[in-house]
């Protein structure tokens, strides 16, 4: 294969190509950037500072409404006991993730990692955000989103992720996630975090009930995004991640898509994001059929120990490292642990 492919031919070898045909173009693009045969990985934690949110999107299982019974926010002291506890596993990446509680300010965001940063330095990488709270928390400040990233870089972030991303298209957000963020205030917004210095990536959720024309659309907006990020000398996206939707508990509900229609699609965004060097695998919500996604052009893939959100809508997550780590080397996969990289602008 040469060259890029149009939307159009993505349809067409999405409907038309076998198995080994995506296998064998996705493996064409990622030895661009990759050797054969040898794969990433990192320990990480997902933290749910706060299970309060007010975007009810219909397709999670986590969120309870101010006031409700159950909600929480943790303790600074909770938030070091998991970190703490990563450490001890061999893990250094935390993600924080919880959702938009109208009862925390941005300045509590930025103390939280602020002493984060000072309790652990380098020895621990965080992905502050989500898109999603970042602009959810940036419009309750009244800033602009490059305000509140240079904000956020100040008191230590690094990252702020392309979580929330879901579908990137109106039609979607308008079905199932009213309360969020435009697709246009997405990228608005992650075009901030880049020009402010912070690293971001692109992700992706499938199996609600989106068309393979949605699909599509998020893939073209996410090249097109890094396209500009390249042209004008911006880091861009490192990576992209795509999971699957887990329907149980969920007012949404729905079924479960297939790993082969997983492995297949993670063929095709390879195929299609030539311009992104990473395509992460979801062990999260896949499990062990995550690393059979590697033989689709997939590179990276985590090992999280905890992420509540998913949990409470099924996903189930094996903590047996070594055990996990031996399904990628039965498939002829050299596995190899990477830290989180920091910013080269915020590099001392």
């Amino acid at each position: 294969m040469s060259g890029r492919i149009t939307v159009d031919e993505a349809r067409t070898l999405w409907n038309d190509a076998s198995d080994e045909e995506l296998q064998r173009l996705a493996q064409e693009v990622r030895h661009r950037w990759h050797e054969p045969n040898h794969a990433t990985y990192m320990v990480m934690r997902i933290i749910n500072y706060t299970n309060v949110c007010v975007a009810q999107c219909d397709y999670c299982a986590f969120y309870v409404l101010p006031n409700q019974e159950g909600g929480y926010v943790l303790s600074r002291k909770d938030v070091f006991a998991k970190i703490d506890d990563l450490l001890e596993v061999g893990g250094d990446l935390v993600a924080f993730n919880g959702g938009f509680n109208p009862k925390l300010p941005l300045d509590f965001y930025c103390d939280l990692f602020a002493a984060v940063r000072a309790r652990y330095g380098d020895r621990v990488e965080f992905y502050a955000l989500t898109i999603a709270e970042f602009i959810y928390l940036a419009d309750r400040a009244n800033l602009t989103h490059a305000e509140a990233a240079v904000r956020l870089r100040d008191a230590g972030v690094h990252w702020i992720t392309g979580g929330g991303s879901e579908i990137l298209t109106e039609d979607f957000r308008k079905r199932h996630a009213k309360f969020k963020y435009t697709v246009r205030e997405y990228f608005e917004a992650q075009r901030a975090i880049v020009e402010a210095g912070l690293k971001t990536t692109a992700t992706m959720v499938i199996g609600f009930d989106e068309t393979l024309d949605e699909r599509l659309e998020h893939l073209r907006r996410t090249r097109d995004f890094q396209d500009e990020c390249i042209a004008e000398n911006l880091h861009g996206l490192f990576s992209f991640l795509c999971w699957t939707y887990k329907p149980y508990g969920t007012e949404f509900a729905g079924v479960e898509i297939s790993p082969r229609e997983y492995w297949r699609h993670i063929a095709l965004s390879r195929i299609f994001l030539d311009n992104v060097k990473h395509v992460r695998t979801s062990v999260l919500t896949q499990n062990a059929e995550a690393f059979r996604a590697l033989d689709y052009g997939a590179d990276d893939f985590d090992l999280p120990i905890e992420d509540e959100v998913t949990q409470k809508a099924g996903a189930t997550i094996e903590l047996d490292l070594e055990g996990l780590l031996a399904v990628p080397r039965k498939l002829g996969y050299t596995v190899e642990y990477r830290r989180a990289e920091r910013p080269a602008a915020l590099t001392i």
